[in-house]
């Protein structure tokens, strides 16, 4: 009996542990793949609308008339300077803290934290005194680069995962070795390209409370633009001679509380979807041997990137970057369209922007065919002649008949940025596509000079607007010529210099066993 019980009970583990008929294991790694990239496009499109959301609540609390409705009846008008201030100055001395805050946190959780602090501005501003709207501002600049390097991180680390997903039975993929010179680029280019389109969408939503809450309380153009003498590139500042009292009628409290609580919903909701949608950025192994190369190193390192001939060479273009989208979104929707076409046309001006970036993002996917070059120099060659033309153009302040346009000139400004912005991402992407631990160090530098020449624009505000647009233009003309450069020396294959990253040293702590 005991004999027929073990031979049942062996034939049993047999048919449970041997080789099954039905068991096909190519078959199974097959879909467990497909389910992982499936993953990584999830996180990109997750991460690509978060931010969007979080770009949406900062356009509309950096609005001059929405400030205004809401600080006008309570006596603080100097609080939109300081908290311009707070957000301008502050990213000055970011690239001392970013590599740090990312390597600490993780590249998820620094987004995660970043979006909690543009929570709390929004939450802030149910009590607007200067004691929460300031702090909570500067925080806010103490948060953007982490924030842009983390993100810009992300998407190409996403880039490179999809890759290492698709060919997961390389032999280089199996044994997590560096990636083969050039094996992700194509991929890097897409996922580039489907962020930007899907980001620069933003700007049309962030247009939505303007258009459907304010535009209806607006006075006339005629009152509003009544002292104003000139526009374009004749004026001095922004708009002079811009009536103060540009609101027919105050909206009511609660409907500003309504969107204030819808934005706060959406921050919110950024903060659930990157907690809980958002995968990470490395292997747990991986994020332990970034921290573990010593925090004194991680601080240094930053800096010793910029020895590299690449990087260097590329900094104009960082900054030409920043210049061109503020000069967009304030120097011409103010100085040539509100000044021009009055208050009530500035959402449709930058939904046009918004639009353009959005569709000709997707150009930026040529580069799986030309050569890398051909989406930054494009974008300069857009923008050089609508510089010019800007120059140019002869404008007289409330013209109605100027609307086309200048919505044919808003459309051509978002090609080129679309362009230049997707281009510069691109271009890091491609040089470092290998370099995987140096990805959080290449982007703080990039959205570092970003921060400063948003700086620059904040300080130039009063100057005349050919002087703005004449270092627009210089800086635009040196940055190609600092990226003809870098060309001509990669192609002739000069050697770049690249900060050696010092092993890890992992502390491996030994417990004394006493016995008694």
């Amino acid at each position: 009996m005991k004999a027929e019980v073990l031979d049942h009970s062996r034939g049993h583990d047999s048919s449970f542990l041997g080789p099954q008929a039905e068991y096909n294991e190519e078959e199974e790694e097959r879909k467990y793949y497909r389910r992982k990239r499936l993953g990584v496009i999830k996180n990109v499109l997750v991460s690509v609308a978060t931010a969007g959301l979080l770009q949406m609540q900062l356009i509309l609390h950096y609005d001059m008339t929405y400030r205004e409705v809401k600080y006008s009846n309570l006596g603080l008008e100097d609080i939109d300077r300081k908290m311009l201030m707070g957000i301008n100055v502050t990213p000055i001395i970011s690239l001392l803290y970013t590599p740090v805050l990312i390597r600490f946190l993780g590249t998820k959780w620094m987004m995660f934290l970043a979006s909690g602090i543009y929570a709390l501005f929004v939450s802030t501003n149910y009590w607007e005194r200067y004691y929460t709207l300031v702090p909570s501002a500067a925080a806010i600049g103490v948060a953007i680069v982490p924030f842009w390097a983390s993100l810009g991180n992300y998407i190409t680390r996403m880039a490179q995962q999809y890759y290492e997903y698709v060919n997961y039975r390389e032999e280089h993929v199996q044994e997590q070795k560096k990636l083969p010179k050039g094996a992700c680029h194509r991929y890097i280019i897409v996922f580039q390209s489907v962020f930007s389109s899907i980001f620069n969408l933003s700007f049309v939503f962030a247009e939505f409370p303007m258009r459907f809450v304010l535009n209806g309380h607006l006075n006339t153009n005629k009152h509003i633009l009544h002292s104003v003498k000139t526009c374009g590139a004749n004026i001095t500042g922004l708009i002079p001679g811009f009536n103060t009292t540009i609101l027919e009628r105050l909206p009511r409290s609660m409907l500003l509380i309504e969107v204030e609580s819808i934005l706060m919903g959406f921050a919110f909701l950024a903060m659930i979807i990157f907690l809980l949608l958002c995968g990470a950025a490395y292997r747990p192994t991986e994020e332990i041997d970034l921290r573990s190369i010593g925090w004194g190193n991680i601080f240094q390192l930053p800096f010793k990137h910029l020895r590299d001939y690449r990087l260097r060479l590329l900094c104009p273009f960082f900054i030409y970057s920043g210049f061109e989208t503020m000069f967009a979104v304030t120097g011409f929707s103010l100085s040539y369209g509100v000044c021009v076409l009055g208050l009530d046309k500035l959402w449709l001006l930058i939904v046009v922007y918004g639009l353009s970036c959005s569709v000709f993002s997707s150009l930026s996917l040529s580069l799986l065919y030309f050569p890398r070059w051909v989406c930054l120099v494009a974008g300069a060659a857009v923008h050089v002649t609508l510089i010019v033309v800007l120059l140019a153009l002869p404008l007289r302040p409330n013209n109605p008949e100027m609307l086309g346009p200048l919505l044919v000139i808003s459309a051509l400004w978002g090609l080129g940025s679309a362009l230049n912005k997707t281009g510069v991402s691109t271009v890091l992407g491609l040089l470092y596509a290998e370099e995987k631990e140096r990805l959080d160090f290449v982007y703080a530098i990039y959205h570092w000079w970003q921060a400063i020449a948003i700086f620059i624009v904040y300080l130039w505000s009063n100057l005349p607007m050919r002087a703005k647009l004449s270092i627009l233009l210089a800086t635009l003309l040196v940055a190609c010529y600092c990226y003809w450069l870098m060309e001509r020396r990669l192609l002739k294959k000069v050697s770049f210099r690249l900060p050696r990253i010092p092993r890890p040293r992992h502390k491996v702590r030994r417990k004394r066993r006493h016995q008694r």
